[in-house]
């Protein structure tokens, strides 16, 4: 039952992304040209999304465990770091240069479009590298040797 309503959601949401036009690069490309040929339908889609996202948290906040009886892990700090800084600055030129986010993108690796796959191997290259440093990093701050 759990692998069926995680396939359910995950169909919903490529199909969202889908008719929102969020997985044409060009549209979204267009979105984001505030200076030239702006197109605001992709704004639509967002606020939406983040009106939907605001009370799916509103009623997780009351909640301990998921509909499907998983543990609820909600964020327990609403500090705007310098991390999280950096990685918005970081998406937010990605998308702009490639027209893709994450979920587009693997949208459209499903469907094989060639840029998407590069895209999304870089993604995953990405997140292997940042997990590396953030090894790195974390074991020179606490003081941990391998040894």
């Amino acid at each position: 039952m759990h692998a069926l309503s995680v396939f359910a959601v995950g169909l919903a949401l490529g199909l969202g992304l889908i008719v929102s036009g969020m997985t044409d690069p060009s549209k979204v490309l267009g979105f984001l040209d505030l200076a030239g040929a702006w197109d605001p339908s992709i704004a639509f889609a967002m606020a939406g999304a983040i009106l939907i996202g605001a009370a799916g948290f509103e009623l997780a906040e009351r909640r301990i465990h998921s509909v499907m009886g998983g543990v609820l892990q909600l964020p327990d700090t609403r500090v705007i770091d310098r991390r999280l800084m950096l990685g918005s600055v970081t998406f937010g030129v990605g998308w702009g240069l490639a027209g893709f986010c994450p979920g587009p993108a693997l949208v459209l690796f499903g469907d094989g479009y060639d840029k998407a796959v590069v895209f999304v191997f870089a993604m995953l290259a990405g997140m292997v590298v940042y997990e590396t440093i953030d090894r790195f990093t974390r074991r020179r701050v606490v003081g941990i040797v391998e040894e």
